[in-house]
């Protein structure tokens, strides 16, 4: 299941650099996300194997979490646009270059802090090797999104 939802995610990643250039169809997209959000769902649930308890305790933290990285998540694609926009109007300015790189760096920032938050509420709601397992999931998925993100977008001119 895992690799089922790493190829979800390079799949995002490569319809989201082509609508970097043009609109995409947001229907699609809307589908795609969530049909990823419902296999990321399977594959937490599947690696966790929680009790009934547990589920009931720790599903509507996952929820909230999920919630709150979506946000970021929009950050994330509005920082790519800006610069796909930036990019394709030829070589960059310093000021946009710094702008960016203030953006994304506070996109960074904030999801540190969003992590730090929210492990206190899993461990609350899990036992520790569950929670570590949780967290080593989600970690695995945002980085294997972050790479092919970096793969894709190219360097600033």
């Amino acid at each position: 299941m895992m690799t089922r939802l790493m190829t979800a995610c390079a799949m995002v990643a490569a319809l989201v650099l082509p609508a970097m250039a043009q609109t995409a169809d947001t229907a699609n997209m809307e589908i795609l996300r969530q049909k990823m959000k419902a296999d990321k769902k399977l594959v937490v649930a599947g690696n966790l194997m929680l009790t009934d308890a547990e589920g009931k305790a720790f599903w509507p933290v996952y929820d909230a979490y999920q919630n709150d990285l979506q946000q970021l998540n929009q950050r994330v694609v509005a920082v790519i646009k800006a610069y796909a926009d930036a990019y394709n109007k030829g070589p960059i300015a310093n000021d946009v270059a710094k702008k960016l790189v203030d953006e994304a760096q506070a996109v960074d920032e904030a999801e540190v802090k969003l992590k730090g938050s929210y492990a206190p509420k899993i461990l609350a709601v899990l036992p520790g090797t569950k929670a570590a397992r949780y967290i080593q999931i989600e970690n695995k998925m945002r980085a294997a999104l972050r790479y092919e993100l970096a793969d894709g977008i190219p360097l600033v001119q």
